[in-house]
């Protein structure tokens, strides 16, 4: 679908049709994460079972996880996995474990081997093989993610060369996508939700590509919300910088946008954070009527569903 967010108007299209509805000069940013398999099962001395769900990799000894047990862990608690690996509980932070790896094998290895992809919460079904390579973009190259960045998932190899022809510009950030993403708002108060941290970095040479642009009078179109996120993070006064760190930047109406100038973006679930930022970006208005729309049209919604242009 593509919603032109001036008029409020929008019209339906096949995401083939992309390459015609970008413009010679434009710059296309994709986040560049790769999602790794970051549910892990093991049970703790006691014996009770345990699933952990990797938040984030601090470093290769070390993780902020979920954790899903009978009783919480405390601290020193070791919880034995698959084949033999152990973590130890370090400390409780908010509602995530900072786990220590025991031995000498590195987390990386770890999950390599016993790691499970973890779906999105509505997909109910256990992780098959294909997933692997489904739930995977076809430029992922930076481990780190627990889901994927859905909107680059329509994008083939075929289809970046298509749009390379066309004389628009490719450009890459990382933002390792938190299973928070995934939490809804609940707060009465919407400032009152809080965001998990992400880590994300954009380089210094996309910073000079994006100003190159700007000048040349093309537009930045960000695949994802991840990028929309990762970029406004990272510009300040309109001027943007490389910046890598964490960022729990709540985007939602009201907010205003310094960067982009277009968003290709899934169907996000109600009350969602996501569906949220598509509102800022799109109108409040719009994007429900375009949504409305989807649903009478039989779109196909989240993860592995259709998308969106707005511009």
């Amino acid at each position: 679908m593509c919603i032109d967010r001036k008029t409020g108007t929008y019209s339906d299209k096949q995401f083939s049709h992309l390459p015609e509805l970008l413009q010679p000069g434009d710059l296309l940013i994709f986040n560049d994460t790769k999602v790794i398999p970051a549910r892990l099962h093991g049970a703790k001395d006691t014996g009770g079972k345990v699933e952990i769900l990797v938040e984030r990799i601090i470093n290769e000894n070390q993780i902020l996880a979920q954790i899903r047990a009978s009783k919480v862990p405390r601290p020193d608690t070791t919880i034995e996995l698959e084949g033999g690996h152990r973590v130890v509980v370090q400390e409780k932070k908010e509602d995530l474990y900072i786990l220590n790896v025991l031995g000498e094998q590195s987390i990386f290895k770890i999950l390599d081997k016993i790691g499970h992809i973890s779906l999105p919460p509505y997909i109910r079904r256990e992780p098959e093989q294909n997933d692997s390579d489904r739930y995977q973009t076809v430029f992922a190259r930076n481990p780190g993610a627990v889901a994927a960045p859905t909107a680059g998932l329509h994008f083939s190899e075929d289809m970046i060369e298509r749009i390379k022809q066309n004389n628009v510009n490719i450009g890459f950030v990382t933002l390792h996508i938190g299973a928070g993403t995934f939490q809804p708002v609940r707060s009465e108060d919407i400032e009152n939700h809080q965001m998990h941290t992400e880590w994300f970095s954009i380089e210094n040479s996309l910073c000079k590509r994006i100003v190159e642009v700007k000048n040349n009078g093309g537009r930045i179109i960000a695949v994802g919300t991840t990028v929309v996120r990762c970029l406004e993070s990272a510009v300040e006064n309109g001027t943007i910088s490389s910046k890598t760190g964490e960022t729990d930047i709540f985007i939602y109406p009201g907010y205003e946008f310094q960067l982009i100038d277009g968003l290709i973006t899934n169907f996000h679930l109600p009350e969602s954070t996501l569906l949220m930022l598509a509102c800022a970006y799109g109108g409040t208005e719009t994007i429900l009527n375009a949504y409305g729309h989807a649903v009478s049209e039989r779109y196909r919604f989240f993860s592995y569903g259709d998308a969106m242009f707005i511009a």
